[in-house]
């Protein structure tokens, strides 16, 4: 991963970025990339906050910035006046909204936005959020991106940043899909080893009868070779997350946005997973508990442990990334989950994002944060049976809800 993000000259024409979704973490990244002076413009699409950001902008209170106002160039009640905007083209579609395939299809939602020169940009949780955007945009550039920002909207249109600004850019072009094939990524070089390592401490993982695809050759390169347009279309989309990074780093001063090559963001993707699958459902099946008394109970520390390795052993085998090329390469990048665990002692009052949508009545992120993960690793002959429980629960636990609900028993 480059060490230094190279700065480009003020774009000679001007660059339109629309994020989709005017949340905290929206908001937060869209305040630091909008520089009209440098003829690039931000615009938001919003919803229940349209009108406070229409009148006053957004007023930002953060830790890493001071209190300021961003005005965006323009906001709209939804896609469809963003689409019928006075622009030439929208260059990046940002979307920054909740991940639920299961109650929408948001590269849907999106269509009307992508030209033929859009590059659309995913900030989301989860892994397998860009497989359908890629499934209805085969020839546009995605860039995929995962943030570590602590930010809360604590009134309409008032952001509130409390600690990091941290976000990973890679390009995408199709390792997270749900097939049987073997991954492709422009920088692995080996396919995956067959055999999956890992304990019952660490979560034992087992192989389906849908082993990842090796060569017949015996060299152990991918049975299937990237087209020249698909390696072009993904040099693209480098191209355009460089240029992303760089106006992030020099211009909205985010010293740790980093750019990244496919592979690496989505171990970047699964090594967030390790927190979010493991915590995020963990803390409704409890009972409704945070994150630091779950960690000090013995038994709920056993479980949420062995999620995260089952996590942390499998994420290397499916991305097909050669042995020694996952977590332990870097240990300075990725936490292990020991670290992880400890640190979130102290971490005394928080409730991760699914138990507060739970309390809410809102739907969960559950397929893209559990779901996903599951389904992925299967299509690539990983079993993951903790995280595959938690799952099948959880999923079971909403339907029921939203059943009883709709019966007028809630």
């Amino acid at each position: 991963m480059p060490e230094t993000i190279k700065q480009y000259p003020d774009p000679d024409k001007p660059v339109h970025i629309v994020f989709v979704g005017a949340g905290a973490v929206g908001c937060f990244y869209a305040s630091r990339l909008h520089h009209p002076s440098k003829n690039i413009h931000v615009s938001l699409i919003a919803r229940s906050n349209y009108k406070a950001l229409l009148d006053n902008g957004v007023k930002l209170q953060t830790h890493s910035f001071g209190d300021y106002t961003f005005t965006p160039h323009a906001v709209f009640p939804n896609v469809a006046a963003a689409a019928s905007a006075p622009v030439q083209q929208w260059d990046y579609v940002v979307v920054t909204t909740k991940a639920l395939p299961d109650r929408g299809d948001d590269s849907a939602l999106i269509a009307p936005l992508i030209g033929p020169n859009s590059c659309i940009v995913l900030i989301q949780n989860g892994v397998g959020v860009e497989a359908p955007y890629r499934t209805r945009f085969p020839s546009t550039p995605i860039i995929s991106a995962v943030t570590v920002v602590s930010a809360e909207q604590i009134s309409l249109g008032v952001i509130r940043q409390n600690r990091w600004t941290r976000i990973h850019l890679g390009p995408y072009s199709n390792s997270a899909s749900f097939d049987t094939s073997t991954p492709i990524t422009k920088d692995r070089d080996e396919a995956p080893s067959a055999t999956p390592k890992g304990d019952l401490t660490g979560g034992s993982l087992t192989l389906t009868g849908s082993s990842p695809s090796p060569s017949p050759s015996s060299s152990g390169a991918p049975s299937h070779k990237l087209t020249d347009s698909d390696l072009a279309l993904q040099q693209k989309g480098y191209d355009l997350a460089t240029r992303l990074t760089s106006y992030l780093v020099h211009l909205g001063s985010i010293r740790d946005a980093h750019l990244s090559t496919e592979s690496h963001l989505q171990l970047i993707r699964w090594h967030k997973l390790c927190i979010n699958a493991a915590f995020n459902p963990c803390s409704v099946l409890s009972g409704g508990i945070g994150n630091a008394e779950m960690v000090r109970d013995p038994e709920l520390r056993l479980f949420l442990s062995a999620i995260m390795y089952e996590i942390w052993d499998a994420a290397p085998l499916i991305l097909g990334l050669p042995k020694g090329e996952g977590f332990e390469k870097d240990p300075k990048g990725f936490a292990t989950p020991e670290k992880i665990l400890k640190s979130t002692e102290r971490n005394v009052g928080s409730k991760p994002s699914m138990l507060l949508d739970w309390e809410a009545g809102r739907p969960l992120e559950l397929e893209v944060i559990v779901g996903n993960p599951v389904r992925i690793a299967r299509g690539r002959g990983v079993e993951m049976p903790r995280l595959q429980g938690v799952y099948a629960l959880l999923r079971s636990m909403q339907s029921v809800r939203e059943r009883r609900k709709r019966e007028g028993k809630l």
